[in-house]
């Protein structure tokens, strides 16, 4: 639900959102055409490893038997109707884990050994990891073309074009974010407690826990009894280094009330 007493706290545009959240990784799923899983009695596939690239196309990695491999070699133009699903989940352990979910729809395309290799290259160039050394050792790599990208989170849902993720930007906290939370939430329990009173007055009893935080704010979700919430408590402007954004927790710490928004 959101608040409607409060003005709506800034937040960062949804295409850098997704980008951010692309930019993390998370749990990737693959979700063929229809006509695939019901051929194949299996409509989710998780890759070994997947890369969202800055212009949305996703290398997708599986293996060399994989029945989605040889479906993409079968099918007239090499490629298959495929959403890859993105999930953010939480740096703590929360009964709602996922803060987010980022879809990207196209056209995953088998690619062949040579064309495999350069984009393995360009996949490594971002994000190292052995499994690549598997490409053509029984395991394959994909490409899905994007053709849309739609992003649901805490902040609402939205459509962000493939031009707008392309010129985005990620958070420039997104690295440390999770580390970050993760010490807050086992060495500052004072720390959120000091964070409690921003809160709405009817949410204060419930379980409060770090959510997220980006250069706009710090998120907060409140397990209560009835429901999860998350809340945005907003920086006084954007901040962009590590000082800005210990002055501007201090701020929050010591502060009165800001604006907050809850959904839940």
């Amino acid at each position: 639900m959101t608040r409607t007493d409060a003005p709506r706290p800034p937040a960062p545009h949804p295409a850098e959102r997704a980008r951010t959240m692309a930019t993390l990784g998370g749990r990737a799923t693959l979700v063929p055409a229809a006509e695939v899983a019901e051929a194949e009695s299996a409509d989710r596939v998780s890759p070994l490893l997947h890369h969202v690239h800055c212009d949305g196309s996703v290398s997708v990695l599986l293996p060399a038997d994989h029945h989605l491999v040889a479906t993409a070699w079968q099918a007239p133009r090499g490629e298959v109707a495929t959403m890859v699903e993105l999930a953010d989940a939480a740096p703590v352990p929360l009964r709602e884990p996922i803060r987010g979910l980022l879809w990207i729809t196209g056209w995953l395309r088998a690619l062949s050994d040579d064309e495999a290799r350069e984009q393995a290259v360009l996949v490594a160039d971002d994000r190292p990891d052995p499994r690549l050394l598997d490409v053509g050792h029984g395991a394959t790599l994909l490409r899905l073309v994007p053709a849309s990208l739609v992003l649901a989170d805490a902040e609402g849902s939205h459509s962000v074009s493939l031009a707008a993720f392309a010129e985005a930007e990620p958070d420039p906290f997104a690295t440390f974010e999770a580390g970050w939370l993760r010490h807050l939430e086992l060495s500052h329990t004072d720390v959120v407690g000091a964070l409690v009173r921003h809160l709405p007055e009817d949410l204060r009893g419930g379980h409060v826990r770090p959510l997220g935080l980006d250069r706009f704010g710090l998120r907060l979700r409140v397990e209560a009894i009835d429901a999860d919430h998350d809340v945005r408590l907003a920086f006084s402007r954007p901040v962009r280094t590590p000082g800005e954004l210990s002055a501007e927790l201090r701020r929050l710490v010591g502060c009165p009330f800001l604006a907050a928004r809850r959904t839940g």
